[in-house]
C-alpha cells in the first residue's frame, strides 16, 4: 500500500453529553504497488493500482473522556479567580457506510479502468461474476479534539475502515487464460491481467492472484469542528 491525501466534509451532532452522530462524505485515492515490497513473488507478480475512494459515512461517536470549562469563577462579592477554558474530548466511532471505487493501471503512460477489462475473467466463461463498483463499509475509529475557543474544536481521528470487497484493488481470485481474454477483451487485458516478471511460472491460469480477504483501508483526519 501507500500513501496519499484526502478530504472530508460533514456535520456532526452531539445530542448527549457522551453521544454525537456524523454524517460524513469522504474523497481520497488508494494506491497499491508491487514493485514496493521486496517479498520475492509479490514483487514478481508485479501489479499496480489506484482507485479514487468517495465514501458516505453515517457513525456514531462514543465521547469516553471529556474535559469542558469555561467562564470565570467569581465569588457572590464580585471578587474572585478566573477560570480557565478547557474544552478537549477523546471519543471512539463506528458506524456504516458505502463506497465507491474504480481501480486503474497504468499502461504505455495512460491509466486505464480494470473493472472493463475483466481482468480475472469476470462475466467470461468460468470466471466469477462482475464485481460491483461500491461497496458496504464499516469504520471503526478513535480521534482526540481540542478547543479553539467555547464553539470551534480542532482534532486528529484515526480511522480504519473495513468493506465487503475484494475488488477495490481488482485483484481477488486466479488468474484467468490471457489467450481467452486476448480474444474477447483484447490484448490490454491479457497484460494487465499478468505482467509477472522474472519467474512467471507461479503466475500461470488457475494459480493464485489474490488472497480472497476482503479489502480495508486506513486514514488519519486532521479535523476542524464545531
Amino acid at each position: 500500500p501507500s500513501t496519499s491525501l484526502g478530504g472530508m466534509i460533514g456535520y456532526r451532532y452531539r445530542f448527549h453529553p457522551f453521544w454525537a452522530t456524523t454524517s460524513s462524505l469522504n474523497i481520497g485515492m488508494l494506491k497499491g504497488d508491487d514493485a514496493l515490497t521486496n517479498e520475492i513473488i509479490r514483487n514478481s507478480r508485479n501489479l499496480h493500482f489506484k482507485s479514487i475512494i468517495v465514501e458516505f459515512q453515517q457513525r456514531i461517536e462514543a465521547i469516553i473522556i471529556a474535559n469542558e470549562k469555561f467562564g470565570a469563577r467569581y465569588s457572590l462579592s464580585g471578587h474572585g479567580r478566573k477560570m480557565k477554558n478547557h474544552n478537549e474530548q477523546l471519543y471512539l466511532f463506528t458506524g456504516l457506510g458505502v463506497s465507491y471505487f474504480n481501480p486503474k493501471a497504468q499502461l504505455n503512460g495512460d491509466w486505464i479502468a480494470l473493472r472493463p477489462l475483466s481482468t480475472e475473467g469476470q462475466g467470461l466463461d468460468g470466471g466469477p461474476d462482475t464485481y460491483l463498483p461500491v461497496t458496504l463499509t464499516v469504520p471503526f475509529g478513535i480521534g482526540f479534539r481540542w478547543g479553539i475557543g467555547r464553539m470551534w474544536r480542532m482534532g486528529i481521528e484515526a480511522t480504519y475502515v473495513k468493506t465487503f470487497s475484494d475488488y477495490i484493488d481488482d485483484v481477488h481470485g486466479e488468474y484467468y487464460d490471457p489467450a481467452i481474454l486476448a480474444a474477447q477483451v483484447g490484448s490490454d487485458a491479457a497484460y494487465l491481467s499478468n505482467p509477472a516478471t522474472n519467474n512467471t511460472v507461479w503466475f500461470g491460469a488457475g494459480q493464485q492472484r489474490g488472497d480472497k480477504q476482503k479489502d480495508a483501508y486506513f486514514y488519519l483526519n486532521l479535523t476542524f469542528a464545531r
